[in-house]
């Protein structure tokens, strides 16, 4: 199974988001990009890959453990930013969540998982949208530059969440993965 542990922002911080993200897709280029859907918005801490399902239980034993050496993070959704002209993202300011995903990391490990590395340092941030392959690339500074000024309302990440990931449909056009939150653990308890 396809696992990666996640902080899910509330409702009330999505909506925020989906309201400047509603003014983004109204820019020149939108078009060009291939948008994620709100309802698969997380921040991953760590992407664990295919994990074989035998190693299901001590990954979450050590998750949970992991979690309870951690508080809970005080963050708000803000400002936006991109690696490259790949991926446009919007960022996290407030408690830095980067103990949480090395302890993901570690627990995964621990665990017996194999996880795919992560591209450098742990960054926080919510994927918006990605280019398009096969298409002419859009600048997305103009898109990091409207969504500057974006800060939502502080919200407290309570807990982090190791999700299973379903690949899209194959062959349906804009068919986008869908999540499954296969446990739960709070943080700092």
């Amino acid at each position: 199974m396809r696992l990666f542990v996640a902080v899910l922002p509330p409702g009330a911080a999505l909506a925020e988001l989906a309201d400047a993200v509603d003014a983004l897709r109204a820019l020149p280029g939108a078009d060009g990009l291939r948008w994620t859907e709100r309802a698969g918005w997380h921040v991953t801490l760590a992407f664990l890959g295919e994990v074989d399902e035998a190693l299901l239980p001590a990954l979450v034993e050590r998750l949970e453990r992991a979690a309870r050496r951690h508080p809970p993070c005080r963050v708000r959704l803000g400002r936006g930013g991109r690696f490259g002209d790949r991926t446009l993202w919007a960022g996290l300011d407030g408690d830095d969540l980067g103990g949480a995903a090395a302890a993901a990391r570690a627990a995964a490990r621990r665990a017996g998982v194999r996880h795919e590395d992560e591209h450098g340092a742990f960054h926080a941030h919510l994927t918006l949208a990605r280019q398009r392959s096969g298409r002419v690339r859009v600048g997305l500074r103009p898109f990091t530059d409207a969504l500057g000024a974006f800060s939502g309302t502080p919200w407290t990440a309570g807990a982090v969440r190791l999700v299973r990931s379903h690949p899209p449909t194959p062959g349906v056009p804009g068919a986008q993965p869908r999540y499954e939150t296969v446990r739960t653990c709070p943080l700092g308890h």
